[in-house]
């Protein structure tokens, strides 16, 4: 099937297997661009070997993927990166001794190619702290823009990723559950930070959170056992009663 130019991200029959076990099969995914598509499911469903695969960080037993209409199937994450598809991790990744300002100017050290200029002056690298400090205004870290990442709190060092990762200059961005770990002040301030960024690019996210969920998703995917259970708006997955007994099966409310 030719995906549609509304479709940006594509997989079909993606499977993946370890050692005889399953852990996700056949699942067909279209993430249309310029939405929010959240992946869930209860625990085990496969939305990290799925969210993986699709990043390239596992590769798939069978099936493929599609990016802007190129077969990424076989290509590793620096590949994809480089093509606009760039993801954040579920543990913050940041350098902890260098400022706010310092780790986003490291990922804006990619606009010079493969070669980081690490031994360049600092008057050369300099030039580049206009644009890595509008990303960190971007992000809401104006007033810590000078802290070392170390100092931040944990949903601060969340949203400190997320500038790193919008230096890239990504079209296609993929969030491993943000909110992970977060407290009700930082999970209300990453949700209004990833609506923000939302405006100009398509985010694919898996998350816990199902308020969040709720709040930020155009299109669901539910998985369950590996496989793809639902599909739609939070109105429509909500009501699903396969959904529903995965969920309550589990113990997830």
């Amino acid at each position: 099937m030719t995906p549609s130019r509304d479709t940006i991200l594509t997989a079909r029959r993606l499977s993946k297997q370890f050692s005889g076990f399953m852990a996700v099969k056949d699942v067909d995914l279209e993430v249309r661009r310029g939405s929010i598509h959240a992946l869930i499911g209860p625990n085990g469903a496969g939305k990290t070997t799925c969210f993986n695969l699709l990043t390239k960080f596992l590769q798939p037993s069978a099936g493929s993927i599609v990016f802007n209409g190129r077969d990424i199937t076989a290509m590793t994450p620096a590949d994809i990166a480089r093509l606009g598809m760039v993801r954040s991790f579920q543990i913050s990744a940041v350098f902890p001794k260098l400022t706010v300002t310092e780790n986003v100017r490291i990922a804006l050290q990619r606009r010079r190619g493969d070669n980081f200029d690490f031994w360049r002056s600092e008057k050369v690298l300099a030039e580049l702290d206009g644009d890595a400090l509008r990303l960190v205004a971007d992000v809401g870290l104006t007033d810590f823009a000078h802290h070392t990442a170390g100092e931040l709190s944990y949903g601060r060092k969340r949203a400190l990723e997320i500038a790193t990762t919008l230096a890239l200059d990504p079209e296609l961005l993929l969030l491993d559950e943000p909110m992970a770990g977060m407290g009700r002040e930082d999970v209300e301030r990453i949700t209004a930070l990833i609506r923000r960024v939302s405006a100009n690019r398509t985010i694919l996210m898996v998350e816990h959170n199902l308020s969040v969920v709720a709040t930020l998703s155009d299109r669901i995917t539910v998985l369950a056992r590996g496989q793809k259970l639902a599909e739609g708006d939070y109105a429509t997955v909500s009501k699903d009663p396969a959904v529903i007994e995965a969920y309550i099966g589990v113990g997830h409310a």
